[in-house]
């Protein structure tokens, strides 16, 4: 009683502004506890100085994803590099391997030697082009990309529209889909943005694992329980790397992971 006395004293001898700017400072203070105990960060959010970027800690298993914009890439510092005190690193990698009917990107074979010697777990993505028919874009991919054992399922990366109806569009992603999973016997994974995901994979493609970038939203609300890797920023350092790289996360643990895998 005698401390809150004395407490309640010393706020009575405050001016009406000095209790303003009191209890403001009071309101931020509370805000912030609530904050970091989780009441309005439910998956975790810290800032990561190392990396340049905030990462949802609820979730353990974090990788990137290059392509030849990337440059060079020094995949042992890659593999070394520990971003938290608790010894927190990278675990997995998708590499862009082809675009369209017959684009290839350039660093993707030493890419995919390179991580395979690091103990990365990798992965292929193939960017599709819409406007050009998807048989070809299919055996793009194929002729480009020998999986092994332990290698992520194949990606298809769809995120650009064309003048074809969307119908079309979608029977063609069918087909792509269908052409590599028969090949590689693995159902792929289907990368896309939110409005691509609406317009296009939402109630279409709802068996397939999805990967989903989406830079806005804090809590992914409204995707469905086979969303899997949630690419969330495009701008964080990366030992290795030079200039910024995307970032992910995967959303189940190690077995999950592993039944993604060949």
């Amino acid at each position: 009683m005698k401390y809150i006395k004395l407490l309640q004293n010393f706020y009575l001898s405050l001016s009406h502004r000095d209790r303003f700017v009191l209890l403001f400072f009071l309101l931020i203070i509370f805000i912030a506890i609530i904050y970091n105990s989780g009441g309005s960060n439910p998956n975790g959010w810290k800032k990561v100085h190392k990396l340049g970027i905030s990462l949802p800690l609820k979730y353990s298993i974090h990788g990137i994803d290059v392509s030849h914009h990337n440059g060079l890439i020094d995949w042992r510092d890659v593999k070394r590099m520990r971003f938290t005190r608790d010894d927190l690193k990278l675990q997995f990698c998708f590499l862009k391997a082809t675009e369209g009917l017959t684009h290839a990107d350039r660093q993707f074979e030493r890419n995919w030697v390179q991580v395979k010697k690091s103990g990365l777990i990798r992965g292929a993505y193939h960017f599709f082009i819409p406007w050009r028919e998807p048989v070809g874009q299919a055996k793009n991919f194929i002729n480009s990309v020998s999986l092994e054992k332990g290698d992520l399922a194949p990606v298809l990366d769809i995120e650009q529209n064309s003048l074809k109806p969307d119908k079309q569009i979608i029977e063609e992603i069918e087909t792509w889909l269908n052409i590599v999973e028969k090949h590689y016997h693995k159902k792929p994974i289907i990368y896309t943005n939110p409005s691509f995901y609406k317009k296009f994979i939402k109630g279409n493609f709802d068996e397939y694992p999805l990967w989903i970038a989406d830079y806005s939203n804090e809590t992914l609300k409204g995707y469905p329980s086979n969303l899997w890797f949630w690419q969330h920023n495009q701008k964080g350092w990366c030992e290795g790397v030079k200039g910024t790289v995307d970032y992910n996360v995967f959303l189940g643990d190690e077995g999950d992971l592993e039944d993604l895998c060949l």
